[in-house]
């Protein structure tokens, strides 16, 4: 499959609809602005810098989609994603997270990323040698200018190697050294949020003065420490963050959940938190807008980051919002309420319907769970019918209604071994239908 950074908006927009149900639209525009970033790096020098992400905000009510297709286009993404929640930050000068952060977030996961890519591309070299480190743990070494002495001793390795690769020695203990964690990353301490530098300084100093402990473990487990010293010796730190830093800052997506909380209601900004959360909106201004942020890997430059706004804006607007944090987003997309035939097709139709998800966990008890076609649709009424007497979660509301419907074959799965339980709409009604009914007890059970 074609990386996201390859796509045409098309085949994004194909490879969303195998997992999120309508919402064309803001399919449509995700697919378009993340396109537009791949063709921005085509571009001549001259006008490419010109050229700026276009940022947009989703909205709707919970539950319609808004996280999930953020959450595939990571997936899907060749490059750093974060998603974080405008209500976690503070305004400057107060307890609590800068919102500087996040994007500190985001060139950790792009370190991170650029640094499983390299390990991936050095795979059978790692793997080679920590095989012979651990030969060399379960074998005392042997000098010897004896050729036959050498030879027997290589073909001894051979049969062991061999042994290991089958799992063999699994069990069996071993004295090792352990190194504390060494891997210390030197760069400019960031001014928004100096204590977590110093505390990560400070532990990567420490680290430095502590001698390596000798410890008894398996060899399964000395695998897993050997693999890591490996790994890190493969890894170009230096080359590993200036690449980090260039994704991070030309290919980076940053998803703020939640959105509408800091907006000011009907635009009262004289109460205390309203006041707070206008602060908020001003410290996320420059980083939208573009904005050099100091972090122990260098200054990071916010200008191409893509960001991505959501909000169900039930009890603001986004007018509600500060004039010059509005015009950072000129994309606005609005997602809709789901149907009742939203929800079949929910239930049906993405690689990860919930359906197939709860088939396989009952499955794996030797029970075979069905669906009819009715008892599916009954499901999809249900959902939308207790959405619209109690509060819209949207899809969330499949989750409690399954894990009900369900509850008593989980938990008996033991004791019906080799059956098969088919729900049709008669099963649905018979566990759920007095339930839903009475909208005091579906608003605490369901």
């Amino acid at each position: 499959m074609k990386k996201l950074d390859e796509m045409f908006p098309r085949e994004i927009v194909k490879e969303l609809d195998k997992y999120i149900i309508g919402q064309d639209e803001a399919k449509k525009m995700i697919a378009i602005a993340i396109r537009n970033r791949s063709r921005r790096k085509m571009l001549p020098d001259s006008i490419r810098e010109e050229v700026s992400p276009k940022n947009i905000m989703m909205i709707g009510p919970t539950g319609v989609g808004k996280t999930e297709i953020a959450r595939r286009i990571a997936k899907l993404a060749n490059a750093p994603f974060i998603k974080i929640e405008a209500t976690k930050y503070t305004e400057v000068g107060y307890v609590g997270r800068d919102v500087e952060s996040m994007v500190r977030d985001l060139m950790a996961t792009s370190i991170q990323m650029v640094r499983d890519e390299m390990a991936k591309s050095k795979e059978d070299e790692v793997t080679d040698r920590v095989n012979n480190r651990l030969v060399d743990l379960l074998l005392p070494t042997v000098s010897t200018q004896d050729n036959a002495m050498e030879e027997s001793i290589t073909q001894t390795r051979d049969k062991f190697k061999t042994l290991l690769l089958s799992g063999a020695f699994d069990d069996k203990e071993v004295e090792m050294k352990v190194n504390p964690s060494t891997r210390v990353e030197i760069g400019v301490m960031g001014n928004g949020n100096m204590t977590d530098d110093i505390q990560d300084a400070m532990s990567s100093l420490s680290s430095l003065f502590q001698k390596p402990k000798t410890r008894k473990v398996t060899i399964k487990r000395a695998r897993e420490i050997i693999r890591e010293e490996e790994l890190d010796k493969a890894v170009d730190p230096e080359r590993a963050i200036d690449e980090a830093k260039v994704r991070c800052q030309e290919m980076g997506i940053i998803f703020i959940d939640e959105i509408d909380k800091i907006a000011q209601k009907g635009g009262d900004g004289g109460g205390r938190g309203e006041v707070s959360r206008e602060g908020v909106q001003r410290d996320i201004l420059p980083i939208v807008e573009g904005t050099k942020v100091s972090t122990k890997w260098g200054a990071i430059d916010t200008t191409n980051i893509l960001f991505i706004a959501a909000g169900a804006f039930s009890l603001s607007k986004p007018s509600d919002l500060i004039p010059e944090l509005q015009g950072r987003f000129p994309i606005r997309v609005e997602l809709s309420d789901l149907s009742a035939d939203d929800f079949y097709r929910i239930l049906t139709e993405p690689n990860n319907a919930i359906t197939k998800q709860y088939k396989a966990l009952i499955g794996t008890e030797g029970v075979n769970l069905e669906f009819t076609e009715g008892g599916l649709k009954r499901i999809a009424e249900l959902a939308h019918e207790v959405n619209q007497t109690n509060e819209n979660i949207g899809a969330r509301r499949l989750h409690t209604i399954m894990e009900k419907l369900l509850e008593e074959v989980s938990f008996s799965a033991d004791q019906i071994v080799g059956q098969t339980v088919t729900i049709t709409p008669n099963y649905v009604d018979e566990r759920l239908k007095d339930i839903a009914q009475s909208q005091d007890l579906s608003r605490y059970i369901l």
